[in-house]
Formats: structure tokens, sequence, C-alpha cells
């Protein structure tokens, strides 16, 4: 990250929260909390599709330079994990062409069904709906080009299982792109440092235990990072 731009990052990551300064939380959370995903169980995917599809929520307002920077390419195979209202699902989809696929891959039934049908509808027969489990992401070893997880790795329970899972699921060559928020004592909002439970660097840590080698950290964003990581066949794993 630059930091001389740390300063800019303070005003969009308090408006995710409307939190005033006075706010900030310094605890960071050991271990992921159990009940994390209990609000994706439910209905009201129309509620879900406002609040993650809005202007002003800067991973929907860089949607198009974020996929740019994965790298897809037509008839590539990519896993968008915690899919949610399949937002990059439809853009990989239209990225991979009709010679790849995208699965989207979500713990909620209800997300996954509703990406399934718009997927439909809108005539993108190239993307399979899964759901997974907290251990892992359900889909066949060496089937991956890309795995692509939107401010939704502080949503695993079980983050070593699951990456473990994906790195599996990865084909020779393949790699993992982690977008998740910048976790700052003093600089990020109230709401990030409660409910983000892990900051960057041991984010790194964690994958990285879990046989994984990070190539590429690019400085796109404001309010969150960008990491690559490839399966890191000279480590250990935890």
């Amino acid at each position: 990250m630059q930091w001389h731009r740390v300063a800019a990052i303070l005003g969009s990551v308090a408006c995710l929260s409307g939190a005033a300064a006075t706010d900030w939380v310094y605890a960071q959370p050991a271990q992921p909390r159990s009940d994390i995903n209990s609000v994706f169980t439910g209905p009201g995917f129309d509620a879900w599709v406002a609040r993650f599809e809005r202007h002003g929520r800067e991973v929907y307002d860089r949607r198009h330079d974020i996929v740019a920077a994965t790298g897809v390419k037509g008839g590539m195979v990519v896993a968008d994990i915690g899919a949610g209202t399949g937002l990059f699902t439809r853009l990989f989809s239209t990225r991979v062409g009709a010679s790849g696929k995208v699965y989207a891959v979500d713990i909620s039934a209800a997300f996954v069904h509703n990406i399934t049908r718009i997927s439909r509808a809108r005539g993108q027969t190239n993307v399979t709906g899964v759901v997974n489990s907290q251990t892992g992401v359900g889909l066949a070893p060496q089937s991956l080009d890309l795995a692509f997880i939107c401010d939704t790795y502080h949503h695993f329970g079980q983050p070593a299982a699951m990456m473990r899972s994906i790195r599996a699921a990865l084909k020779p060559g393949g790699s993992v792109v982690v977008i998740d928020f910048r976790r700052i004592p003093g600089l990020s909002s109230s709401w990030v440092m409660g409910h983000v439970r892990a900051d960057e660097a041991t984010v790194i840590g964690e994958i990285e235990a879990s046989g994984f080698r990070l190539v590429e950290d690019l400085d796109i964003l404001r309010t969150s990072y960008f990491l690559r990581f490839v399966p890191d066949e000279g480590g250990s794993v935890k």
C-alpha cells in the first residue's frame, strides 16, 4: 500500500457505516465469529441487492476495474466464492464467454438460487450455482483457473480448511484473488473494526500457512486491498 494515501481511506471507510472518528475500536477478534453468516440464510434477496449493488460501495463502483485486474480471459473457469447477489458472477460470465465457466459459490441457498435464476434469464448459461459449506468450496480437484474472493474472506468460519479446499480446486497455474477491507486502527470505521476480524498482514499469513504464496498486491482500491496468491508447491501446509 502507498502510505501517503492512507489519509484518503478515512472518509471512504467511515462512510460505509456512518461512524464518526471517535467510534474507532482497536480490539482485533482472534477467531472467526460463529454467527457471522446467519444473516444470509433467510429471505430478503432484493434487500441484499440494494445493499451490495449500489453506488458508493467501492467494489461496486470499481467492479469493471477489478474484473480487468484479475486477468480473466475467454475460456477460463472461475469460481466466485461468496458470490452473494451475483454481481461479479455476471461480469465474469460475460468475460469468459461461451467456452468458459463460472461457479457461483455461496453458503446461502437463497443467494445461489437467485443468482442462477437471474443468470438464466439473461442467457448466461455458463453459470453454475454451488451451495458450499464452511469447510470447502464443493468443487472438483484441478477445476479452476481463478478463485475470486471479494469481501468474503472475513466471513470464512474455518479459513484454513476453506483455503486448503480452494488450493485443491485450482488447476496448475491457477491463482486466488482476495479483496477485503483494510483494517487499520485509527483510520478504519468502527463497523470495519468490529466486523472484520483480521487485518491485511494477518490474512496474508493465514493464507500462506494454507499452502499459498503472495505474488501480487495491487494498490487499486482505497478501502480494500487486492491480493493474488498462487499455490506454494515448495511450502508446508498447516
